[in-house]
């Protein structure tokens, strides 16, 4: 076999093992078969195959674990700016015991005329979906949250009374971007009740979309109350 073709070779090896990933068909945590299977598989050389996944792990794709083998990545919720860490693991790693309440859930249409909607939904329907995170009972934060039945048609089955949707979001589907969006708001007349403050109340809202491989996912609207939640990002003079 002559360079060239092992060049391409390695690269078709990644480029299965993606198509899997970002299609949906290995989620998140999935252990990817061993080298020597893939060795089998493709006919092709132990190098070979360490090549492709080497690449894969560079991307972020998978994670390789000494004597366990290699794994689909788990997407990592910080963003890359503001370190804005998982709900249910602030409220747990604080002793406080977490629980999310399930408000509403219907599946609908995009809304006419909102083309953010529309490019989200990609020509199918929309899971809308609002809650509360608990902690110790008390309302932590309310989630309000668009799910692309397109991206993630098992949504449409999931209970989302038993597990929160970013939970399942996170254990399901795998995502490759992501952007966050921080403001804040005084608390309307629904958000107060769910939240359960005073009307007027300052708040923090997290936005936040992910994409997979271009193509939309969700989109969440986070409020947590002004006085009970914080952001920190630590930074030097030299990073972006």
């Amino acid at each position: 076999m002559s360079l060239t073709d092992t060049a391409s070779l390695h690269q078709r090896i990644r480029a299965d093992i993606e198509a899997r990933i970002l299609g949906g068909d290995w989620p998140p945590g999935h252990r990817l078969p061993v080298e020597a299977e893939l060795m089998t598989q493709y006919g092709c050389s132990r190098m070979t195959v360490n090549k492709a996944v080497s690449a894969l792990a560079d991307a972020g794709l998978i994670v390789r674990r000494r004597r366990a083998g290699s794994f689909v990545a788990r997407p990592r919720i910080h963003s890359a700016v503001l370190d804005i860490p998982d709900i249910q693991s602030e409220i747990t790693a604080r002793g406080e015991a977490y629980a999310f309440r399930l408000l509403s859930v219907r599946r609908r249409a995009p809304a006419r005329g909102d083309a953010d909607e529309a490019e989200l939904a990609g020509g199918g329907a929309l899971l809308a979906l609002r809650g509360a995170h608990l902690a110790s009972g008390r309302p932590f934060a309310l989630e309000e949250r668009l799910i692309s039945l397109r991206a993630a048609p098992a949504a449409a089955e999931a209970d989302f009374a038993l597990v929160s949707p970013g939970a399942w979001l996170l254990e399901h589907v795998a995502w490759t971007e992501a952007e966050n969006r921080i403001s804040a708001i005084n608390a309307d007349g629904p958000v107060a009740e769910a939240l359960a403050l005073d009307p007027g109340a300052a708040c923090l809202v997290v936005r936040r979309r992910t994409w997979r491989a271009g193509e939309r996912i969700t989109n969440v609207r986070l409020v947590f109350p002004g006085e009970a939640y914080e952001l920190v990002a630590r930074f030097g003079p030299g990073q972006a």
